[in-house]
């Protein structure tokens, strides 16, 4: 498998998160990171209602498949619901018909079934990552965990995907799989950002002495850390903002000013410090926001910048 590189796209804003946008802003987007170095794309069936994964696919369908690494996931089964096709998925927050329900099944033989069903809306014979998704909004997630890993493993051992493992925004969840055995990488959202670093005490040391790969999603957390000023009315965890999280970003934000350095420079590339994290995953809406994120990620930024966060307390 090609190496995951350590700037990955994010593909939620491709199934229209919160806004639409049209193929050919989708198109231009992609083609923006294919222009611009990037070669690893995560998507999801979640992420849209599997429009998402549609667009990467006819984007990528004149690409040379050896030459990009792709990552989806399973857990939710798309299903037909003709009694809803007039609403919009308020669900999911994606701005797209919810003419599909989503149904969990982390079943071995759902979790085979989901990757089925994706790579025929990718258009692809392959994936090479394949991850369980939200396994933290079953209301059993320790069962689904113990049930979706032996089928995640079973596709790898048939070399059906190259690398298997959980994407999740709960350290518990996250820790259940690496517990449960087998997992290759994990696709963490916003436990290890700069704002806040839950996955840091136990996750990330079982990680490093599993040799257990981490994808780091939600590196802005929302949007929050995508700016040098944060603001009331910013978002988090795909809401607005409390108080006491927008105080904190702003005091990041004065550190790194201090230092000379954008506030978003240092929330991409603080997580790419530890050895654990292979990638940061990030999305766009603009071709320019593409650009503008591979230039901070080669943003020099200067050791004292850590040292000082590290000093006040504001990182480990």
């Amino acid at each position: 498998m090609r190496e995951i590189d350590s700037l990955g796209f994010g593909g939620a804003n491709l199934g229209n998160l919160f806004t639409a946008m049209t193929d050919e802003q989708a198109h231009a987007v992609l083609a923006s990171a294919w222009d611009c170095g990037i070669r690893y794309f995560d998507t999801a069936p979640h992420y849209g209602l599997g429009f998402a994964e549609r667009r990467l696919g006819a984007f990528l369908a004149d690409k040379p498949r050896d030459d990009f690494v792709i990552s989806t996931k399973a857990g939710r089964l798309l299903r037909p619901s003709p009694e809803t096709s007039d609403e919009s998925d308020e669900e999911g927050g994606f701005v797209v018909p919810a003419d599909l329900r989503r149904v969990w099944d982390p079943s071995p033989d759902g979790v085979r079934r989901s990757l089925d069903e994706s790579l025929e809306r990718l258009g692809l014979d392959r994936v090479d990552v394949l991850f369980l998704h939200d396994p933290d909004e079953y209301d059993d997630m320790e069962g689904s965990v113990r049930s979706a890993v032996p089928g995640l493993v079973a596709l790898r051992d048939e070399g059906l995907v190259r690398a298997v493992g959980i994407g999740s925004k709960s350290v518990a969840a996250h820790l259940a799989g690496v517990r449960e055995g087998g997992l290759d990488l994990l696709m963490v959202a916003g436990r290890y950002t700069l704002l806040e670093q839950p996955a840091a005490a136990e996750l990330l040391p079982e990680c490093r002495e599993r040799g257990i790969g981490v994808v780091l999603a939600g590196a802005f957390n929302s949007g929050l850390l995508s700016t040098s000023h944060p603001a009331a009315g910013a978002r988090y965890e795909y809401g607005d903002a409390p108080a006491e999280v927008i105080a904190r970003a702003q005091r990041l934000a004065a550190v790194c000013a201090e230092h000379g350095v954008e506030l978003p420079a240092a929330a991409l590339q603080f997580p790419l410090r530890e050895p654990a994290v292979r990638s940061v995953v990030l999305g766009a809406t603009e071709p320019a926001h593409v650009r503008q994120n591979v230039e901070r990620a080669a943003a020099p930024i200067p050791d004292a910048l850590w040292e000082h966060l590290a000093a006040d307390g504001l990182v480990p």
